[in-house]
């Protein structure tokens, strides 16, 4: 019965436009089982896992000297390890460390592995992580507004020591953003900006739609610690 259905409601469904920058999504059976939050949720997350991916390939262009750390033959293969259809969740340098702790890692003088890896791959699991571990979701999952806000306030702390985090030489453990000379590049806080929203967002339309309040927390991002998930 739900292969009729899905049959007659894609024949009802008019042909995507393919000269529109705006990607149509083919329904599917399992979307019987999704609500309307349920998709957006899913689809926040993929551009969430996206811009990730894109922060991981800019943070490897400006230093080159991770992804050899972590013996990847290429900075794409290194990309590929966490974001490719081929990824194992094996990360035996990151010694058991997830989330935020394993963001930490890309800050600590001692860590002799790839910091990008460390840094990127932490945030990735930390936003899983306000997702229950999810990437798909139906009617019967419930996701939490407070997660979701707490993963937007731990990527502004996560901007922050990105920037500002030095070693005891005077040296920032990841180069980033450009603020001086003739070139300014500030792509890195603009990507940060697309992340915090698109969690920030879906927090408010979770909690609307759950009729739930969301604890706001002020707090200077200098001295702050990641918030629990």
């Amino acid at each position: 019965m739900l292969l009729i259905l899905s049959l007659l409601l894609s024949g009802c469904g008019s042909a995507p436009d393919r000269d529109s920058p705006i990607k149509t999504r083919q329904f599917q059976v399992d979307d019987i089982a999704r609500s309307d939050v349920d998709m957006v949720a899913e689809s926040q997350l993929r551009f969430t896992m996206e811009y990730l991916q894109e922060l991981m390939e800019k943070l490897y262009r400006r230093n080159p000297r991770e992804w050899r750390a972590g013996g990847a033959e290429s900075l794409e293969q290194a990309v590929e390890r966490v974001f490719g259809n081929g990824r194992t969740d094996q990360f035996p340098e990151l010694q058991q460390k997830r989330g935020t702790d394993a963001v930490m890692l890309a800050f600590d003088e001692a860590y002799q592995g790839d910091r990008v890896l460390a840094f990127v791959e932490g945030l990735r699991g930390m936003i899983l992580e306000a997702h229950n571990g999810k990437q798909s979701f139906y009617l019967t999952d419930e996701l939490d507004p407070q997660k979701l806000y707490n993963a937007a306030r731990n990527l502004e702390i996560a901007a922050w020591k990105l920037s500002h985090t030095r070693d005891s030489a005077g040296r920032l453990f990841l180069v980033s953003n450009q603020t001086e000379g003739p070139v300014i590049n500030l792509s890195y806080e603009r990507l940060f900006g697309k992340l915090i929203a698109l969690q920030d967002g879906m927090a408010r339309v979770i909690a609307q739609s759950t009729n739930r309040r969301i604890k706001t927390i002020i707090q200077s991002v200098a001295s702050a610690v990641f918030m629990p998930i």
